[in-house]
């Protein structure tokens, strides 16, 4: 574990072998991560309403626990105090990979729940740390277009495991037991891999450990809870919708998510490079004209009984849509301190995840009286965050937050 205990300065690491790099180690648990939490999400449905046959109202439940977490992200800040921001992500890779492999020996209500639970921690500490180590470890000039290539990565990673769940699944007659644990095993152990085979990286910039809530990122903020709201909605009601509606059985589904996967690798990294040629305030703009059209479109599917052909190909586009909020990371990228990345992160987070905590139950209760009304919500959400990209100025920084700051720096 030697390699676990030595701290490199980031300046320093150009030095090191090309995979014990700090955007090496960014990649492996970025493609570690969604082996675990894409398999689950993939089986999930399916999995419930037939262990403990679960209604639109008890999945809203479901994923209302899972968020809790979530809205507790600020208590990394305190994490932090006592654990390195590195070992913590790591440490939290791991705790969703073991309790994902669990998942298949819990099949009731509270068993359910709880497991959920313990691996919505790991998920939500891991996720926190993750973009603030991307936004301390990516120089900005470059930001745009490696992460695009991460969420490629991550998307090259559960291709791999879909692709074998589809081919294997009826074939050989595959338990949800089985596939869990070989996908929280595996991510348990890159986590254990990546705790052993990298040292510290220690960035020029030491974060501060407290939480940090500063006027001028108020966009930021809003931007963040407008998208965890808005996001929401897809994660939990759009996937049961092919479900519920359409009968898709759990290859069906699996497969779906492969070509969202094959979409995301081949189209994530031009949207980063579009990204940092268009400007994140143009990207954003681009992206929630999009998710409101897409939201008004499955309203319609319920409405106008549309088929499941319009049905998954919004599934697709969504998917696609939702890549480029990266433009988020990057604005705050470029107008944050960087002493405030790990505290804001932490705390952005948590705003993220406000809306996250109620509305899964709440629109659950709305969908048994009417799944179009969800998604009418879902494209007014996605029209408040089209009213609010548009204060992004042309050019963030530090000073020019908002289109407001940028006019009053002008007069100055």
């Amino acid at each position: 574990m030697a390699g676990a205990m030595k701290t490199v300065q980031l300046s320093d690491t150009p030095k090191l072998p090309v995979w014990r790099r700090p955007v090496a180690m960014l990649f492996l648990m970025s493609m570690a991560m969604p082996v675990a939490f894409s398999t689950w999400s993939a089986l999930l449905n399916n999995w419930v309403i037939e262990a403990a046959d679960f209604t639109g109202k008890d999945i809203g439940l479901l994923h209302t626990v899972r968020e809790i977490p979530g809205f507790f992200a600020i208590g990394v800040i305190a994490v932090l105090l006592v654990m390195r921001e590195q070992v913590l992500g790591v440490v939290s890779l791991a705790m969703l990979g073991v309790a994902t492999a669990v998942t298949a020996w819990f099949p009731s209500m509270g068993g359910i729940l709880m497991v959920t639970f313990i691996s919505s921690i790991g998920f939500h500490y891991y996720e926190t740390v993750n973009q603030s180590l991307q936004l301390q470890w990516i120089d900005k000039e470059k930001a745009p277009q490696t992460l695009g290539w991460i969420i490629a990565a991550g998307s090259g990673a559960t291709l791999v495991a879909y692709v074998l769940i589809v081919m294997t699944w009826k074939a050989f007659d595959l338990s949800y037991n089985f596939v869990f644990l070989i996908s929280g095993g595996f991510t348990a152990a890159v986590a254990l891999f990546c705790y052993v085979a990298y040292p510290q990286f220690e960035a020029p910039n030491p974060q501060r450990k407290s939480m940090v809530l500063r006027k001028r990122y108020w966009l930021y903020y809003a931007l963040q809870f407008m998208s965890g709201a808005r996001r929401q909605i897809f994660v939990v009601f759009a996937g049961f919708m092919m479900v519920e509606k359409f009968g898709f059985k759990v290859h069906e589904i699996t497969a779906l998510y492969l070509i969202n996967l094959v979409a995301n690798m081949l189209i994530a990294p031009l949207l980063g490079k579009a990204v940092a040629h268009f400007g994140e305030r143009r990207a954003l703009i681009f992206e929630y004209i999009g998710l409101t059209l897409v939201f008004v479109l499955y309203a319609g599917i319920y409405f106008f009984d549309w088929g499941v052909v319009l049905a998954a190909a919004l599934y697709v586009v969504n998917h696609l849509f939702f890549s480029l909020a990266l433009a988020i990371k990057t604005y705050f990228q470029k107008i944050a301190d960087p002493a405030d990345i790990a505290p804001t992160a932490a705390v952005a987070f948590t705003i993220n995840h406000i809306a996250a905590v109620f509305l899964p139950v709440l629109l659950g209760i709305l969908w048994l009286q009417s799944p179009t009304w969800v998604f009418v919500v879902a494209a007014g959400l996605a029209l408040g965050s089209l009213a609010l990209s548009t204060l992004i100025p042309l050019k963030p920084e530090e000073g020019r937050e908002t289109v407001f700051a940028s006019r009053r720096t002008a007069q100055a």
